[in-house]
């Protein structure tokens, strides 16, 4: 009997926990609000100036302009001879001594493309347009005479002499090392996994300047590509005249003048077109609109934020007071 008035009190007490648990936590949700809203004053006056904070922050930015191009790569007409022949008789070649090579190769587009984004491009290109103040010191653009400010206290626009204070081992003119660093941040390069398209841009405080680069950097790419292509023709060109000079079988020589062939039509394709890599689809235009900031976003997430620092703090006030 006393099992079974135990059992039962037992049975009881357990289908009264959840009852329990439930009526806990009203309590302490009803308590969250309540401590919420004591320090609701509290909660106001952190979410206020952390909304004029953002608006004031959202106004200070600069605008940012974008500038951008979409190329298609070029058909390379001149490719394929070259690796045609050396498979043919590539066998035959290799009994007189004469490696023609594979027939794999690089593809031309995207090695084109990681050269824009290599550091010795990108020192070459800024050296060569004097884009050093321009990506360096610009401080802000002013739209009435489209002239850029410069921060007085980098560069000096009068006496054009770099003037920043800097700590070993860096110097008051930017080293290339750091022209890069700023470069790759506002030029991207991308193509398009699906279509192939190669888009160029560039984002500035100018966007005549934006502009100006996205021509500057496909007129280049296109150019060091060429004379890439032309220099490696003259090697080759070069080469397979000593090997005609030191062999005497007949058919070697016919497959060596045909690889000279080969390369003298490289060298004439690349003379007689300047978009050689990329051919330009849609050219850079002067942007109208800014790219960023985007003001409206940023003031939104600053007042976010602080309301939520608020509500936190008011809650390890309260912790923090409880335990004590």
């Amino acid at each position: 009997m006393s099992t079974e008035i135990k059992n039962y009190g037992d049975a009881q007490f357990s289908d009264m926990r959840p009852q329990v648990q439930q009526a806990n936590d009203e309590i302490d949700l009803r308590e969250l609000v309540s401590v919420i809203w004591q320090g609701k004053w509290l909660i106001i006056a952190i979410t206020a100036i952390f909304a004029v904070g953002s608006v004031i922050f959202a106004i200070l930015q600069p605008n940012i302009y974008k500038s951008e191009a979409l190329l298609a790569p070029a058909s390379e007409e001149q490719g394929g001879g070259l690796s045609a022949l050396a498979s043919q008789f590539g066998g035959l070649a290799s009994m007189a001594g004469i490696n023609l090579g594979g027939g794999g190769g690089v593809d031309k587009t995207q090695m084109a493309i990681e050269v824009m984004k290599s550091r010795q491009f990108a020192s070459e290109f800024i050296q060569k347009h004097g884009l050093l103040p321009d990506l360096m010191a610009a401080d802000k653009w002013n739209m009435a005479d489209n002239a850029i400010v410069y921060d007085n206290e980098l560069y000096d626009a009068a006496s054009k002499k770099w003037v920043r204070e800097a700590k070993a081992p860096f110097k008051p003119e930017p080293s290339m090392q750091e022209a890069f660093k700023e470069f790759s941040k506002i030029v991207s390069v991308n193509s398009a996994k699906d279509t192939g398209m190669v888009t160029v841009s560039v984002e500035h405080l100018s966007p005549a300047v934006a502009q100006q680069w996205v021509n500057w950097l496909v007129e280049d790419i296109n150019k060091v590509m060429k004379e890439r292509d032309v220099a490696e023709a003259i090697r080759s060109s070069d080469f397979l005249n000593r090997q005609i000079a030191q062999t005497n079988v007949a058919d070697i020589r016919a497959i060596l003048y045909k690889l000279i062939e080969e390369q003298a039509k490289t060298i004439m394709f690349a003379e007689v077109r300047d978009e050689y890599v990329f051919k330009t689809i849609d050219p850079a235009l002067v942007p109208e609109q800014k790219a960023k900031p985007k003001r409206a976003l940023i003031c939104v997430l600053g007042t976010m934020l602080g309301g939520m620092l608020a509500v936190i703090l008011v809650l390890i006030k309260y912790l923090v007071r409880s335990e004590s």
